[in-house]
Parts: C-alpha cells; sequence; structure tokens
C-alpha cells in the first residue's frame, strides 16, 4: 500500500490553496499596517521612499512567522470544512478512514512549515531585525539626503542653518533654498537661492558642494557696518557633511541574536543575570512558538466539524481567536519571563501545556467519543443568539393586512347570490 493515496492527494490539493490564500492575506494585511507608519516615519525623517520598501522587506520574516501557523490552520480547517459540509467525511469515515488517518497530509504540513518556521525565527528573522535598525539608524543620522527635513530649519556642524521648501530626485534637487552660514571670526552669510543641486567633493569626502542658482548673498561682519550684498547666476556652497556613527554590531537586542547564541548566552557564568534571563524567556518563546504548530491540525479538524445540519462558522471564528489569543499569552510569558519575575519553563511552557491538553480533548472528543461535538455548546449558544436576533428583526416588519372574504350564505353563494369559486 502506498504511503500517499489519492484520498491524500485530493486533501492535500483541498488544504494547499486556502492555506496559500490565507497566508497571503495574512501577511498583506500586516504589511500595509506597518507600511503606513513607516512612510510617516521616513517623511518625517526626510529620507527617500525607497527606505520604506527595505524596511518593509526587513520585516517579512517577522510576519511570516506568524501567518505561516494562521494558514496552515486555517487552511486545513477550510478543507475539512469542506469535507464535512459535502458530506464527502461521511463516506470517508464511512469506508473506515479515521480522523488520525486523514489527518495524515495535513501533518506533513505541520513538520514541513514547522521546519521552516523554525529556520526563520532561528536565523533569517534575527539578521532582518538588525538591518531594520540600521536602515532606522542611517534615517535618524547617516546620509544627509535623509537628514535634512524639507520646510523646516536643519543645523549642521552648529553653524550652518539650511532649509528648503521642497526637494526632488531623492533630496539630490532642492527648490527654495535659505542657508545662514557664521564663519569663525564672526562674519555671518545669509544665502537665497532658487534652487540648488548636490555634488560630490572628489578631494574631500567629508564634504558636498550645494550648487545655488539664481539667488543673492547678503555678507554680515564685524568690521563691515553696512551688509554687503551679491546677486549670483551660480554659486558653489561647500558643506562639511555630518559625522557618522558606525552602526552598533548586531546582538544589541535579544531579537538580534541566533538560536545557538541565545543558547551559549543563557548557560554563560560571565554574562549578567538580566542578559541570561532575556536570552532564556526569548530562546523559550521562539521554540514554544514553533511547537505550537505541531497542534495546529488537530484543532483544525475539531472546529472545522460542525454538527449535522448545521452550516456554522463558529469554528472559524473561535479558531482565529485561540491562536491569536495564545500567541499574545507567550509574548506576555515573554516579558515577564525577561524581567525575571518567573521561571521561563513555567511562564511559557505553561501555557503550551495547557493549550496541548485543550486541544487534544476537543480532537478526542470529536474523534473517538460517538456524537461528540467540542464546542457543541457555543453552537447551541450561537443558534440561539441567531434565532432571537432573528426574532427581533422579524418583530419589526410591518404585518400585513387580512384580505376580507365575502359571506357565504347555506347554498354556497354570497350575499347577492353570485356562486362562490373554491
Amino acid at each position: 500500500m502506498k504511503f500517499i493515496t489519492a484520498i491524500d492527494r485530493y486533501i492535500a490539493r483541498l488544504v494547499l490553496v486556502p492555506m496559500l490564500s490565507v497566508f497571503v492575506i495574512a501577511a498583506s494585511l500586516l504589511v500595509l499596517d506597518k507600511m503606513l507608519t513607516l512612510f510617516d516615519f521616513v517623511a518625517t525623517q526626510g529620507g527617500p521612499v525607497t527606505v520604506v520598501f527595505k524596511m518593509l522587506a526587513n520585516m517579512l520574516p517577522e510576519y511570516a512567522s506568524l501567518a505561516i501557523p494562521l494558514g496552515l490552520m486555517l487552511g486545513i480547517l477550510f478543507a475539512f470544512r469542506r469535507l464535512a459540509t459535502s458530506s464527502e467525511l461521511d463516506v470517508m469515515r464511512a469506508l473506515g478512514l479515521s480522523y488520525t488517518r486523514l489527518l495524515r497530509v495535513p501533518f506533513l504540513f505541520a513538520i514541513v512549515l514547522a521546519g521552516l518556521n523554525l529556520l526563520i525565527v532561528s536565523y533569517v528573522q534575527p539578521l532582518s531585525r538588525y538591518y531594520y535598525e540600521e536602515l532606522q539608524f542611517e534615517l535618524r543620522s547617516g546620509a544627509l539626503g535623509a537628514s535634512i527635513k524639507v520646510g523646516e530649519f536643519n543645523a549642521l556642524q552648529d553653524r550652518t542653518a539650511l532649509r528648503v521648501e521642497s526637494s526632488r530626485d531623492d533630496g539630490r534637487q532642492l527648490e527654495g533654498i535659505f542657508a545662514r552660514i557664521v564663519a569663525g571670526n564672526g562674519e555671518v552669510l545669509v544665502i537665497s537661492a532658487r534652487e540648488g543641486q548636490f555634488f560630490a567633493n572628489r578631494e574631500n569626502p567629508d564634504t558636498v558642494i550645494l550648487r545655488l542658482t539664481e539667488g543673492q548673498i547678503v555678507q554680515q561682519s564685524p568690521t563691515i557696518h553696512n551688509p554687503r550684498v551679491l546677486t549670483f547666476a551660480s554659486h558653489d556652497l561647500p558643506i562639511d557633511l555630518p559625522k557618522i556613527e558606525q552602526f552598533r554590531r548586531r546582538g544589541d537586542k535579544d531579537r538580534e541574536y541566533f538560536l545557538p547564541e541565545l543558547l551559549r548566552i543563557g548557560w554563560s557564568h560571565t554574562a549578567s543575570r538580566e542578559m541570561r534571563a532575556q536570552s532564556i524567556a526569548n530562546l523559550n518563546y521562539r521554540l514554544v512558538e514553533v511547537a505550537m504548530m505541531f497542534l495546529l491540525p488537530m484543532l483544525a479538524v475539531a472546529l472545522a466539524v460542525p454538527p449535522k445540519r448545521s452550516t456554522s462558522a463558529l469554528g472559524v471564528f473561535v479558531s482565529i481567536i485561540m491562536v491569536v489569543a495564545y500567541h499574545k499569552v507567550n509574548e506576555y510569558g515573554q516579558d515577564v519571563a525577561s524581567l525575571g519575575r518567573v521561571d521561563p519553563t513555567l511562564a511559557l511552557w505553561g501555557p503550551f501545556a495547557l493549550f496541548a491538553a485543550l486541544i487534544v480533548w476537543m480532537y478526542w472528543t470529536l474523534a473517538y467519543v460517538p456524537g461528540g461535538q467540542p464546542i457543541g455548546g457555543l453552537e447551541t449558544a450561537f443558534s440561539r443568539v441567531g434565532r432571537a436576533i432573528g426574532g427581533l428583526f422579524g418583530g419589526l416588519r410591518k404585518p400585513r393586512t387580512p384580505v376580507a372574504q365575502p359571506l357565504l350564505d347555506a347554498d354556497g353563494t354570497d350575499s347577492d347570490g353570485a356562486p362562490h369559486a373554491a
């Protein structure tokens, strides 16, 4: 007998399509939500738009680690819900196929995706998080084009104030320029120009040339009573670049460590107690999030099969609430364990044990208890609430006016003597 049968291939097709769809939708929603914040941040810092997409690309591994478990669970749930509502599941059960046998392919998906997720949270996500922090650092204090804010006064090297009305070409082409420069001897230059453009200085890499077009220079000096005014068609203004600090090395935060590095720090005797607690908490958080994926096939099947003669989608909402709530509990457990208040094993693996016991009970009730329905009570309450709401809106409908019927005599005719049609 082949390990993968026709039924397994059929279930695989049913699982794969919704799983990929949910993954794409979930990741897209997370990216769009972050994109609005990044656009506002980059615009405030005066950086180019391309930085937004670089930062989003570095956030994709973190979003993928959240979207993969959700896509796996909903893909299996939608597949078995389709089998249940179309009575195909009853046929498979009548042929002697148990729920455990039908979960062979979903568990293969879970093993592959859990391995992929482990790779992401172990190496890809910490590295991408470091690059994301580096882009933020470069925006705040990096290149000159990202440090000049449009419409505001920008202080450069504590002696130059520069303001531009608008910029084009990723900040290289400036319009509406005003500059005030204070020299060491007390001389002040006030410069205004219609537009300007940055050029690199090959002789001095620490200085750039701002070529101004169509403007004037007002020169004020302590030795000169009347300021001098000079009108120019083109003028080159050298500007010293701000000193750019080197970005820190990877590992300033526990989220930037690889999984083996967290393990080494957690068991190190040279590291501080606070650092060991943070490393162990983050290590257990990543592992427990991956381990949870092996429970999702049983949870999905337990919530996918509705009661007989019912098409309720309550299980879909319950599954999403359970997974999201469990993820938030893990985040809270990591925060508490990082502070050293609770042991990481208890804070993270304790909720996992409770969650696993609940899922096993739900799956056992569906698969091995005759007529068992794990959320039967919720289904009943949900149907009652639905009927109550339906009755409330039904009672608000305008009652129909009864149609008057003619009075009949004993011989079957109306009062006018005309025969009445039955």
